[in-house]
């Protein structure tokens, strides 16, 4: 027999992208009695829960709806879900995704002929984006080579209960995946790969300057390199790259140069910044779209992610007392 298994979505209020998300997995080629959706919301979100209950009334797939009682992050979310279930299997995919149909029975197939309580799995995620892309939707489409995501994968129970879930310390949608593929490499749970277990990962519309917010995740980088430097070392690049240095540090020596009026300093040291900055935007905009407000968007967020990028991982060295600088 199919095994039984729980799909768990985390989520805090986007109702109009979950429910794509949920009929999507309504639309499974699973059979509907073996299979259930949790839902959690990190935090409480009324509107969500009302939109879930609505949706949950019209369909033959249970859907059980959760909340944390204030926002912790994803981690936590995810293991909400999955301790609130009895399945065999639990899958994770986030709200913002569309399984393919096909998606559970793939996940079945390999876990029924391994016959092992302790194994993990990683699907594969497609990112359909513009051509030309916008350098959000490159960055986004990076999940299509990652080995192991949180949006796309399943575990056994006894896996997650074997390194105690998703470590919660990961507040952010940021190397909680990371550390839960580690942790099952440490302990010797096999990850397989199963490309037939296809998720899509639409892009969402991004406001201007969007991947600035986006450097605050890399505080968790000195997590993560805390709890596995190893593998950290063999399978990511961390810290910043030596551009980021040396914009930072031309940038600085020009604002010596302007304190101590040494006019030579000032000139060789901004003019240096200005052309690493543009650099570093011709390096983003190569294979991305170049329309005029992409190319503006490029070169202001170019100036500014050097800094962004350094004081989070400096943030979360200290915080985390692990050097990621």
């Amino acid at each position: 027999m199919s095994p039984f298994i729980s799909v768990v979505i985390p989520t805090y209020n986007r109702p109009v992208l979950l429910l794509k998300c949920l009929e999507a997995l309504t639309r499974q080629s699973y059979p509907v009695n073996r299979f259930e959706i949790i839902v959690v919301s990190d935090g409480p979100d009324e509107t969500t829960s009302q939109a879930v209950a609505a949706f949950s009334q019209q369909q033959a797939v249970p859907i059980h709806m959760l909340a944390l009682p204030a926002k912790r992050g994803p981690a936590a979310a995810r293991n909400m879900g999955w301790k609130h279930s009895q399945a065999e299997l639990i899958a994770f995919t986030d709200d913002d995704c569309l399984p393919e149909p096909q998606w559970l029975r793939a996940f079945s197939d390999v876990y029924r002929i391994t016959g092992k309580r302790n194994i993990a799995m990683t699907g594969q995620t497609l990112v359909p984006r513009t051509n030309p892309p916008t350098d959000y939707e490159q960055t986004i489409a990076d999940l299509e080579k990652a080995e192991f995501i949180t949006a796309n994968c399943a575990t056994t129970r006894r896996a997650l209960e074997m390194i105690n879930g998703l470590d919660e310390a990961f507040t952010m949608a940021w190397r909680e995946d990371s550390d839960l593929q580690f942790q099952c490499i440490k302990h010797g749970i096999r990850i397989y790969p199963v490309r037939q277990a296809c998720v899509t990962h639409p892009v969402r519309k991004a406001s201007w300057g969007r991947c600035l917010h986006e450097e605050k995740k890399g505080m968790f980088d000195a997590l993560l390199l805390k709890k596995h430097p190893e593998l950290c070392r063999e399978k990511l690049h961390f810290r910043p790259p030596e551009l980021y240095y040396a914009m930072i540090l031309f940038f600085l020596a020009g604002i010596a140069g302007t304190i101590t009026n040494n006019i030579p300093l000032l000139y060789f040291s901004l003019t240096t910044w200005l052309m690493l900055v543009l650099y570093f935007t011709w390096k983003r905009l190569q294979h991305t779209a170049h329309t005029p407000k992409h190319i503006t968007e490029m070169l202001f967020t170019s100036a500014w992610i050097p800094f962004l990028s350094v004081y989070w991982h400096g943030y979360g060295s200290i915080r985390f007392r692990s050097f990621c600088i």
